[in-house]
């Protein structure tokens, strides 16, 4: 009778002893995110993974194309780059991220130095205007002066720079894109442009390069 008395209390205090722990235990902390937006200004398609996770899961980033705001964790964080269906490593990028903002990451080759990020403020415009901004993404274009229409000027734009989000009337609008000095345009194309959109124009490409790699732009859709 003793001895089945002592096992009673001896499996009552351990269990005693196991839900004291259990409710003691602090709760696990939420991982805080904010919202990355990768745009390639390679040459190269890119899956992009977080501490070895694959984030863009919905589909490859094709060259000029981005990936959309996903959700990443906040603070420093090991990115790698690799193409589709291979294990390689294109490019490795520690990268810091705070909450309360919004960001966009620009890969223009396959080395940490050819990468940069900007904070997007993003406000559309609720008229008929659209938005947009320039971003230098191409090494060794030296500064740019970009045309948009005939109202919006971006002067003097260096590699890894960004420029604010100004209105434009929307619609169809032709965009010159000049060495910073130069009369003569190294590009000269049309956009369209969407009222209540809100636009990054980027160039992409090498003043040497030929084919895919040759200087050119690219647009993302922000909002």
């Amino acid at each position: 009778m003793n001895i089945k008395l002592s096992f009673l209390l001896m499996a009552i205090l351990a269990f005693g002893l196991a839900s004291c722990k259990k409710t003691g235990d602090a709760p696990s902390a939420a991982v805080q995110t904010t919202n990355l937006n990768v745009t390639n200004a390679s040459t190269d398609t890119l899956n992009y993974y977080l501490n070895g996770t694959r984030v863009n899961n919905a589909s490859y980033i094709y060259p000029l194309g981005s990936s959309g705001y996903l959700g990443v964790a906040v603070g420093q964080q090991n990115y790698q780059f690799k193409s589709p269906r291979s294990p390689v490593v294109l490019m490795s990028l520690a990268l810091t991220l705070d909450t309360g903002k919004t960001y966009s990451l620009y890969v223009a080759g396959r080395s940490a130095d050819l990468t940069f990020s900007t904070i997007d403020t993003l406000v559309a415009d609720t008229g008929n205007l659209a938005t947009i901004r320039f971003v230098n993404a191409s090494p060794d274009a030296g500064k740019l002066d970009v045309m948009v229409g005939d109202t919006v000027k971006f002067k003097s734009r260096a590699f890894k720079t960004s420029t604010v989000f100004l209105p434009v009337i929307a619609g169809d609008k032709h965009i010159r894109i000049y060495q910073s000095g130069s009369v003569t345009p190294k590009i000269d194309e049309t956009r369209t442009l969407i009222a209540g959109k809100v636009y990054t124009l980027f160039t992409k490409g090498s003043l040497k390069g030929t084919g895919s790699a040759a200087l050119g732009t690219g647009i993302v859709v922000n909002r």
